[in-house]
């Protein structure tokens, strides 16, 4: 028996069935059509459909592509948020751009995405030679992505919730060891910093334990009269600010601290008081010299023209003093592991290094720095030995 069709297209019979879903901004019906090889399942599309829209999904949830609105959430909502600093978005951006755009799961339909299909992307990217931590950090943006989606009516639930998705070889990932310089190293490191231009810097760095860029973000009015503490509220930071059309410019830009607890107020070892009023009798000196083309804007740390300095000459004269100095590579972030993990060797308590540092939380400070906490554990028990003498 033939099947029953009322629609013809391209030489192909189908069944097509209407349904009203609301009204245009003149009051007219807007009506959607559905096709089918048959009545019923012309039907079964149309039923499908309809109840999506009753379950709070978008009126155009079944035409929705992945790339496509990721896209457009990344440039029209992400980039414009005040809560979104540029080195975040530029992060996003590449993010997206390395592993989204071009990629076997741009084209994929929101509504009809599954689970699954996420996860083989994952192993195939791990079996690739990607690390499990590089996909960890596509999963979490692809889960804001999602929630975002669920929100606008797009999805009814987020594929990357709850624990569905395994992240390929994460338990595989070693936990990297904390760098940090021995006090020969350091020892060797001042040495060899006497008559750098940015030897306050360095010690600093050593000092007050602050990231690479609230050092170069301090300004002079950051510190108090007598220089016994300083305020970190900015910092320094050279990105690709990116349009709205993708195009890029470098530049170097003043935002606010990583967290809402890096803004804080840190203590100067007063051995370094009479570095900082060296540094700024240099930088009064270099501001004669330079005359009219010297650029006054209050920073602490600047060249000998008052710009800003550019992270990536700063790690070159870095590594520099660290080759001449014969001191195996660290990154720069292992002077702030190293003013830490000095501190707790001291005997200061995990919650005052917690504020010193500015992490948002205890337990990062606790997780970070686990390897030297089996002794300050060991110290505090053996404060309770006079209970049993």
């Amino acid at each position: 028996m033939a099947v029953k069709t009322n629609y013809s297209k391209n030489g192909n019979d189908y069944y097509r069935v209407t349904a009203s879903i609301g009204r245009d901004s003149k009051g007219k019906l807007i009506r959607k059509e559905f096709y089918g090889k048959s009545k019923k399942d012309a039907e079964n599309k149309r039923d499908e459909y309809l109840n999506g829209i009753k379950n709070g999904l978008n009126a155009d949830y079944q035409n929705t592509i992945l790339g496509d609105l990721m896209h457009s959430w990344l440039f029209e909502v992400v980039r414009v948020s005040n809560k979104t600093k540029p080195s975040t978005f530029q992060r996003y951006e590449g993010i997206y751009r390395n592993y989204v755009m071009d990629s076997e799961i741009y084209g994929l339909i929101l509504y009809n995405l599954k689970t699954i299909q996420l996860q083989r992307y994952y192993n195939k990217l791990y079996k690739n030679g990607k690390s499990s931590n590089v996909i960890k950090t596509l999963n979490k943006l692809l889960k804001t992505f999602f929630n975002y989606a669920v929100g606008e009516g797009y999805l009814l639930k987020n594929p990357c919730s709850g624990k569905r998705i395994v992240i390929p070889g994460e338990e595989e990932t070693p936990k990297k060891e904390v760098e940090t310089f021995s006090t020969e190293e350091i020892l060797k490191f001042k040495e060899f910093i006497e008559n750098h231009r940015l030897k306050a810097l360095f010690l600093l760095a050593l000092g007050t334990g602050l990231r690479q860029g609230e050092l170069l973000g301090l300004k002079w009015s950051d510190f108090d009269n007598e220089y016994k503490t300083l305020k970190v509220q900015r910092s320094i930071k050279q990105v690709n600010i990116i349009s709205a059309n993708g195009e890029k410019e470098y530049k170097t830009i003043e935002q606010t601290p990583k967290s809402k607890n890096s803004i804080r107020v840190v203590p100067i070892p007063s051995s370094l008081i009479p570095v900082l009023k060296e540094h700024k009798t240099q930088q009064k000196l270099e501001k004669v010299k330079a005359g009219p083309s010297y650029i006054e804007n209050n920073f602490v740390f600047t060249t000998e023209l008052g710009k800003t300095i550019d992270a990536r000459n700063l790690l070159r004269s870095y590594k520099r003093i660290l080759t001449r100095a014969g001191i195996t590579y660290r990154k720069f972030h292992a002077l702030r592991h190293t003013y830490a993990t000095k501190l707790f060797e001291a005997g200061v308590p995990l919650k005052t290094v917690q504020m010193l540092l500015g992490h948002s939380d205890i337990s990062v400070t606790a997780n970070i720095y686990t390897h030297v906490m089996p002794e300050e554990k060991t110290q505090a028990v053996e404060r309770l030995n006079n209970l049993f003498l």
